[in-house]
Order: structure tokens, then C-alpha cells, then sequence
């Protein structure tokens, strides 16, 4: 593995010390009350230096879960051929959760993160930006899974299908988990393999039985 020279160590530094101000900043004072000028005085870095690494306050709001959905893509194309598409999914974003906590730890404490969480769910305009990057993710998962299983995407419609319902079964779990007054990976990582264990059931015809 390379080791990252020091320009890289500093820009890293940098890149991670806006993430985590902004995030500070969005959860305190709000998303929309915060602009790029006092998130990078913050930092004591100049507007253009925040532009060199983000394209907007939105992209800041984003990055720490840019990163877990890219630790999650990771996992998912590198579990075993057999398993099944649930399985797969299932697996992958366990294995995501039980290794992302000490990447995100490097640059934001996870209790920051879970209130980021918070301020996305509750600001419009981030929500939308949030369903719309949640669509994007499904039709890239739901990809993987159709190579995975040697079908066409478009014209089969179980990858799609299964992710629909994989995905939904993630919402809920993290918005319980921002809910929750528990914030940390290990609940998040509880809640969502219980959920995730219901799934099937959920889908059963008869509940009653």
C-alpha cells in the first residue's frame, strides 16, 4: 500500500477539518443558516479552498455518507457468487458496519454524524437532495446484483425489485436509529440486521399464521 506523502496528509487534513465544521455548523445552526465564508473562516482557510474540495455546502453535508455508501458498494461486489441477492445485500452492509467505525471516526465523531442524520431529515432541501441520491444508489446496487445473477436490469425486474425493498428496509432503520438517543454503529448495525431478518416474514401472505 502507498503511504500518502505530506501534500496528501495536509489536503486530507484540510478536506476532513471542513467536513467536520460544517457538519458542527449544520447541526447548531442549522443547514440553511450556515454559509461556505463561515465554514472555511472556521477553518481559516479561504472560499476558493473550500471549492477545491467541495462543489457546495451540499457536498460537505453529504461526504461522511458518501463514504459509507462507497463501503457498502465495495462489500457488495466482493461477496461470494453464491450467495443469494438478499444474502449479498444483507452481508455486505453488516460487513460495512462493522469496519466503517473507525473511517468515520478519523473524521467526525459518530455521535456528529448521527446529528447530521438528524438535520438532513429535517431540511427540505437536503431531504430531496438525500431521495434523489437514494435512487441513484438503489439503481447502482440493483446493477451489481443483476451481473451478479447474469440478468439484464431492464429486462428482468427482481433486481430492482429486491433492491426496492432492501432499501426501504434501510430508511427505516436509520431513521429509528437518529431517533433512537443510542447513537452509535454498534445500534445502528443491531437494528438493521433485525429489520433486515424481518424482511422476509414482512412479505409473507398471511400474518396471521
Amino acid at each position: 500500500m502507498t503511504i500518502p506523502g505530506l501534500r496528501e496528509r495536509k489536503k486530507q487534513r484540510t478536506r476532513d477539518a471542513l467536513i467536520r465544521v460544517a457538519l458542527e455548523l449544520f447541526t447548531t445552526q442549522g443547514y440553511e443558516g450556515t454559509t461556505v465564508d463561515e465554514i472555511a473562516d472556521a477553518v481559516e482557510v479561504s472560499q476558493r479552498t473550500f471549492f477545491r474540495y467541495f462543489a457546495s455546502k451540499e457536498d460537505a453535508a453529504f461526504a461522511v455518507q458518501q463514504m459509507v455508501e462507497e463501503r457498502f458498494m465495495r462489500a457488495l461486489t466482493e461477496r461470494p457468487p453464491e450467495e443469494g441477492p438478499f444474502d449479498a445485500m444483507r452481508n455486505a452492509v453488516l460487513s460495512a458496519w462493522d469496519t466503517i467505525g473507525e473511517a468515520i471516526a478519523e473524521v467526525v465523531p459518530v455521535e456528529l454524524y448521527v446529528r447530521s442524520f438528524q438535520v438532513i431529515e429535517s431540511t427540505p432541501a437536503l431531504l430531496a437532495v438525500h431521495l434523489r441520491r437514494s435512487t441513484e444508489m438503489e439503481e447502482s446496487i440493483a446493477r451489481v446484483i443483476a451481473e451478479r445473477e447474469g440478468l439484464d436490469v431492464d429486462a428482468d425486474p427482481r433486481p430492482r425489485i429486491a433492491v426496492a425493498a432492501f432499501s426501504g428496509v434501510m430508511r427505516v432503520t436509520g431513521q429509528l436509529w437518529g431517533r433512537s438517543g443510542e447513537p452509535t454503529l454498534e445500534a445502528i448495525r443491531a437494528l438493521t440486521e433485525h429489520y433486515l431478518d424481518h424482511l422476509g416474514p414482512a412479505l409473507a401472505p398471511d400474518w396471521r399464521t
